[in-house]
């Protein structure tokens, strides 16, 4: 496939005719402000996303040409690796349902279309990286990075995306819960009060240094009139804490293993709050010391309010045969083990 700058003819050169009148939308729509951003940092931002392409042709007519849309949003980390929601790169297929694809077209900034192959997914945590060809690597013109550390509730936040094919737009919030949970993936979720529609999936929500703190996995539809119907106020983005684990065992190529600590949980009332205690102890647990009935206090310092936090706590923070401190009370007394935690 040609990387040379789409012709005008091109269809995604006509919807990029709609782009202003997108902004204007979402702006009027959602108003926002950009003040604590640095323009240069936005322009990065807006350079690094990239538009995921989908052809509409249905392989059992190939004779009806389909359409070139904008079905996703993704972002370049760096040296060619694009980052998105595996979701935004499904495919259906006529014969065997639904599939990730090997090969996706992306579209940049700048309306260059590129292809890039597939390194690495996780359906666990709807999160793909494909790579440019190296020929075409130079058609990228900025690169961002995943943030350090996590994120707190009020922060302000942007994102930079394709919604309904139309951009790039950018749309400028704050967090709300950063540990909220869906039914579609099996962790946290960073909810974020920005201006998404469908078509945002798999772009960067970036904080005010035009870091990734997250990647934009889903909206909850609050609006029910025809103006408004794919497009929400309410998004909700994989944490980078945990996309950078999965992004950086698909370049590795390893397997990414999740840890394992063997205790299941139940809440009981502990003095005037809830906490979780231990209603089932296997391996490593059990080796460790850790007994039925305990009741959670911390790990690693780290207090644990109930049995997801705990969850999510070893998912992003820990590696399989690392040793934590798990701080317990037993009848009346505190007890530390150290356990060497499992894998899977």
């Amino acid at each position: 496939m040609s990387c040379m700058p789409l012709p005008s003819s091109h269809p995604l050169v006509a919807r990029a005719l709609l782009i202003l009148a997108s902004v204007a939308f979402l702006a009027a729509l959602y108003p926002g402000t950009a003040a604590a951003v640095d323009a240069t940092r936005l322009e990065r931002a807006k350079l690094a996303t990239i538009g995921v392409l989908e052809d509409t042709q249905d392989q059992r007519t190939p004779d009806k040409p389909g359409m070139i849309l904008v079905r996703g949003t993704g972002f370049h980390l760096r040296d060619g690796y694009i980052v998105t929601a595996r979701h935004a790169a499904e495919k259906q297929d006529v014969t065997t349902g639904v599939i990730i694809q090997k090969q996706i077209r992306i579209l940049t900034t700048d309306l260059h279309e590129l292809t890039a192959d597939l390194v690495g997914d996780s359906a666990f945590m709807d999160v793909v990286v494909y790579r440019v060809t190296e020929a075409h690597r130079p058609k990228l013109q900025a690169s961002v990075a995943f943030a350090a550390g996590d994120v707190q509730p009020g922060q302000e936040v942007f994102t930079v995306g394709y919604p309904m094919g139309w951009g790039p737009t950018m749309s400028f919030g704050h967090l709300g819960n950063t540990n909220t949970f869906l039914q579609t993936v099996d962790t946290r979720l960073i909810q974020a009060d920005v201006a998404a529609c469908s078509g945002n999936s798999g772009g960067g929500l970036f904080n005010e240094k035009g870091d990734v703190v997250g990647i934009m996995h889903a909206i909850i539809q609050t609006e029910r009139d025809d103006s408004t119907a794919h497009c929400s106020r309410m998004a909700f983005a994989i944490p980078a804490l945990l996309a950078e684990r999965i992004v950086t065992a698909a370049l590795d190529g390893q397997p990414l293993t999740f840890s394992k600590m063997g205790i299941h949980m139940v809440a009981v009332k502990d003095g005037t709050r809830w906490r979780m205690a231990v209603k089932d102890v296997m391996e490593p647990a059990k080796s460790a010391g850790i007994q039925k009935h305990d009741i959670i206090i911390a790990v690693d310092d780290t207090d644990v309010q109930d049995a997801a936090h705990l969850k999510n706590y070893l998912i992003e923070r820990t590696r399989p045969g690392q040793q934590v401190s798990v701080k317990v009370r037993r009848i009346d007394t505190n007890l530390t083990f150290t356990v060497t935690l499992g894998g899977g």
